[in-house]
């Protein structure tokens, strides 16, 4: 691009002083600054405009857009098509993402994006990144009015007495937004007196030497960055690459992080809400309200980042978050491409040649849950948390929140944010990343190492991450972790001591008592098939064997049967292959043990290493029928094997004898040991407290997505997750968890909770109209009108009242209790990136038994309920247990403030909530009724609005059924690892 300043609006007429930084988006990242109180035209046309476009393919206009700062109040201006001798441009001009209505003004802010044309960049001609980031704004205005207003008088086409009442607000926005920063300083008086004056080189420039020179300071600030600022016509080319310069120097207007932002922090027992850009500073609600920004401040300490979104613009968030370039970032994305892709190839990608320590990683999505078995046609699937993990050296934040890692989503849509600080251990605690479930207060590190080692799993890379949260202490943490990730589950069997694990050298004998257990892993036995085929066993010989053991064998109450896992070291195909053998452990020799298979190769990849080094023993279990029935079977039918975990004869020694070669095996195990998942964890929380029924006097749901799967059965089960009890049997001692359980006959008769989604009405009158929650809010017509005559739909209101007219993408669930003497409130908070769907939650289904065996139905594990969860989600749930259980310190209920009213307002007759199908109807009467605005121009902004990926899960109810039909199989990369094990394995023995 080349500049030059608008000559015909000259510099001496203004009485404002100040400059705005802009960074272009091309591969040099050029520096260049801009006045006050002048339009600056972009474009190609050389004649006509002040900053020129060099487009040879023409996807800009020839007066593309306006960019204007307004010297009355500091206000920085996006126009396209606004002014008389300008018209709209034809490619369109997007800030942040979203396409700027045609005729339309935006007020910019530091770290918004601007992109010229096509904004996917998807055609031919729009391969090239024409645009520019505000970088920053340095203002101070004189009292009385500017030529800011005669120069955007004369040239707009809108009514005069508009701009006087936007200066208004926008002037009383800074001073109580100023007077904000004041009060939340640990020392005002300095803090009045520093921002009065600061020198050149130590911050913001101070009043008095901006009222003294302001063409001196601007020359000032050009030399200190290498650039030329636009004073005349003759200063045209700007070059140089000041990026560089400022970070090695920390040049003059570097801002002084501790006066721009205030340090924020929390003690995990609230919620706050995410500062909105055009929203008014109320003094009473500064210390609910918190920044991305100041989350992460100060940047200059941060050790690494990890962060998991679902959509994702990285270039405003290293911008916006002056990140450095050398940092370590690891970001946790979705691609429905990528994620289902089978090849680790497309696991990760480096976009960003500047930030060489970048990287993203796309989830894996597991076969499971793909339609018919297989990933190529994909299934109902998202990686829809929203995680930052700050590590310092002193400590690591954990922030826990709704809001997608884009600018709109905290800018301009109110979210929630929860984030606690971890100090740093004097040694690393690596039993704190095995939960126990009896201990769930204390598992806050066990959760959140088991969920990031499953985002992480199929990256090598990155599995230091596990190790590092091993050096922090997380026994203080307010908030008990709520993950999802996607696949079927089981509950777990109850522990029974195991009589034999794992060893380097031979099948090791346990001492009775000696067993730390740390959990259990689920898995199967590869190559069962080749040892009981009518070809290796033609006489069936080896199969009477190993019917003979299993019959005597001795089972478990859970019908499990123990079998020995045998190191094979003279195998070359794998050197950490494991043997799965059966005996008479009665009268046991290993002499005497029958071989069924092996370990699956990926799992035998982490149990060998962490077996040989003596931190873990390895038991496992096996169904003995369906062990038996996969042995006769000829369709590669899958046998399950539970691996049991505990600690090795060297597990308090890991941190001192830890090698590289260890930390992918132990993020391995940490991703595959099972943990209660989405509505079982929330079971698992809550039922550690007995809740009282008779004193409940709120339950409600608030999300931005409701489920096509959300029913009657669908509102019980989350219910009866939560600790819903009947009346009559809320004290009863009886100890089967099926007892006076809330279920869907109930929930028909009598509703147990009430969900929150705005009316249409609402959506309607907000700020900017409908589009900016059209493609952010999802409740289909078809789950409306089967949950309508229950009457449990709530208005979102916004809470405060300042936040009225914008979006809410908040996942909030709130179970309130008051106490008997109604003075307290007690009950449970949950927020986070969970809709309210069977996707994000689970649902409970009944696998049909896989055998074909007469008799082999009867398993005990078939007959279990399993949880089918589609999406990978993160939050946070706050317990204020009954106040009999409560700690003197402890917060009530109620001081932990929501971003909506409460009670919320019940739906009036004729209300109608935000469905997909309502917004698509109100925007086509809008469309209609905007005689201006073309048809063809509305399709064109829906589709941009479109293209971007804001719509989240909305599970088909189909998807789930029919995965449900799932019939675990042997895939052919086992069968293949198998045969190659037992080929060598008969010849080493032959």
């Amino acid at each position: 691009m080349d500049f030059r300043n608008p000559s015909d609006r000259s510099e001496g007429s203004s009485r404002s002083t100040g400059f705005f930084l802009l960074r272009l988006l091309s591969d040099g990242a050029d520096l260049f600054s801009l006045l006050p109180d002048r339009i600056y035209t972009v474009g190609r046309d050389k004649r006509r405009c002040d900053i020129i476009v060099v487009d040879g393919r023409r996807c800009v206009s020839r007066m593309h857009c306006q960019v204007f700062f307004d010297g009355s109040n500091g206000k920085l201006r996006l126009v396209d098509g606004f002014f008389l001798q300008a018209r709209p441009s034809v490619n369109g001009v997007f800030l942040n993402g979203r396409r700027l209505r045609r005729g339309a003004t935006k007020d910019l802010s530091v770290g918004d994006e601007i992109l010229l044309g096509c904004r996917n960049r998807s055609s031919s001609c729009c391969m090239a990144r024409s645009g520019f980031v505000v970088e920053m704004i340095v203002f101070r205005g004189a009292a009385g009015g500017s030529d800011a207003h005669k120069v955007f008088d004369s040239m707009r086409a809108v009514d005069p007495g508009a701009l006087s009442d936007v200066g208004l607000r926008a002037r009383a926005g800074l001073l109580l937004r100023y007077c904000g920063k004041v009060l939340q300083s640990a020392d005002p008086v300095s803090y009045l007196r520093n921002s009065l004056h600061l020198e050149i080189g130590t911050g913001i420039a101070g009043i008095e030497k901006i009222r003294g020179s302001g063409d001196d300071l601007l020359a000032a600030v050009a030399k200190n960055y290498g650039h030329v600022v636009v004073q005349s016509g003759k200063d045209r080319v700007f070059s140089g690459n000041p990026i560089k310069k400022v970070r090695k120097t920390g040049g003059p207007f570097q801002p002084r992080e501790d006066i721009l932002w205030r340090s924020c922090n929390s003690n995990g027992k609230k919620l706050f809400l995410n500062k909105l850009d055009l929203v008014g500073c109320d003094m009473a609600d500064q210390g609910n309200v918190v920044s991305l920004l100041e989350l992460f401040h100060p940047v200059e300490s941060l050790v690494r980042v990890f962060a998991a979104t679902f959509t994702s613009d990285i270039p405003w968030f290293l911008s916006s978050c002056r990140l450095p370039s050398h940092l370590p970032i690891t970001i946790a994305c979705h691609s429905t491409e990528r994620c289902w892709s089978s090849s680790h190839d497309k696991r990760t990608s480096k976009p960003y040649s500047s930030y060489p320590n970048l990287l993203l990683v796309y989830p894996p999505f597991p076969d499971i849950i793909a339609f018919g078995k297989d990933r190529k046609k994909q299934g109902v699937a998202c990686h829809h948390p929203k995680l930052f993990v700050l590590q310092r050296e002193s400590g690591i934040r954990v922030i826990v929140t709704s809001a997608n890692l884009v600018s709109k989503q905290w800018k301009n849509v109110t979210n929630t944010v929860w984030f606690q600080d971890f100090l740093r251990r004097s040694s690393p605690d690596y039993s704190s990343l095995f939960g126990r479930p009896e201990h769930t207060k204390c598992d806050f590190a066990a959760q959140l190492a088991g969920f990031i080692a499953s985002l992480i799993i199929d990256v090598p890379s990155q599995a230091h991450w596990i190790t590092e949260l091993a050096k922090f202490d997380f026994t203080g943490s307010q908030g008990h972790l709520v993950a999802s990730v996607p696949g079927i589950y089981v509950q777990n069997p109850p522990y029974f001591g195991a009589d034999h694990c794992l060893s380097a050298k031979q099948i090791e004998r346990l001492q009775p008592n000696a067993v730390d257990f740390l959990g259990s892993a689920h898995s199967s036995v590869v190559g069962l098939r080749h040892r009981f085929s009518t070809t290796s066993d033609a006489t069936g010989a080896q199969l009477k064997i190993l019917a003979s053991i299993l019959g005597k064998g001795r089972e478990n109450a859970s019908g499990l049967f123990e079998v020995l896992l045998r190191r094979n070291n003279n195998i070359p195909a794998d050197v950490n292959a494991v043997s799965v053998l059966v005996a008479d452990l009665d009268e046991f020799s290993e002499g005497d043990c029958l071989q069924l298979g092996f370990l699956p190769r990926d799992v035998a990849s982490w149990v060998s290493p962490l077996s040989d080094s003596g931190f873990f023993r390895f038991s496992a279990f096996i169904y003995p029928k369906e062990a038996l029935a996969a042995a006769l079977d000829e369709s590669n039918m899958k046998a399950q094997l539970i691996l049991y975990v505990s600690q090795g004869p060297k597990f308090s020694e890991i941190s001192r004898l830890i090698q590289p070669m260890h930390v992918v095996p132990l993020c391995s195990l940490l991703a595959s040991i099972q943990r209660c998942l989405g509505l079982w964890r929330l079971e698992e929380v809550l039922s550690q407290h007995k809740w009282p029924e008779l004193l409940e006097n709120d339950f409600v749901y608030a999300s931005s997505s409701i489920g096509t799967s959300v029913s009657t059965q669908f509102l019980a089960t989350f219910s009866s997750a939560a600790g819903k009890r009947l009346y009559e049997h809320v004290d009863s001692d009886e100890s089967d968890p099926e007892w006076g359980c809330w279920s869907a006959k109930h929930e028909a008769i009598n509703p147990s909770m009430k969900i929150v989604f705005p009316t249409i009405e609402r959506v309607k009158n907000g700020a900017h109209g409908i589009l900016p929650s059209r493609f952010m809010l999802s409740l289909s017509e078809k789950t409306w009108q089967r949950l309508r005559t229950t009457n449990i739909f709530r208005d979102a209101v916004p809470n405060p009242d300042n936040r009225i007219g914008y979006p809410m993408h908040v996942k909030i669930a709130r179970r309130r209790f008051h106490s008997k003497t109604g003075k307290t409130s007690f009950g449970w908070i949950y927020s986070g990136s969970h809709n309210f769907s069977a996707a994000a939650w689970g649902q409970i289904v009944h696998l049909p038994s896989q055998s074909k065996i007469p008799g082999a139905r009867a398993i005990a594990n078939e007959l279990s309920p399993r949880l089918h969860i589609c999406n990978y989600e993160l939050g946070i749930l706050i317990v204020v247990p009954p106040s009999k259980e409560v700690d003197k310190e402890s917060l009530g209920l109620d001081e932990v403030i929501l971003p909506f009213v409460t009670p919320a307002p019940k739906y009036r007759e004729g209300d109608r909530p935000a469905t997909t199908k309502a917004m698509r109807e109100a925007l086509a009467e809008a469309a209609v009724a905007e005689g201006e605005i073309s048809a063809a121009v509305f399709a064109a902004e829906d589709g941009d609005v479109q293209g971007e990926e804001e719509v989240e899960e909305e599970e088909e109810e189909e998807g789930i059924s029919e995965t449900a039909e799932f019939v675990a199989e042997e895939k052919e990369e086992e069968r293949i690892y198998a045969e190659m094990l037992w080929s060598q394995m008969d010849s080493s023995e032959s």
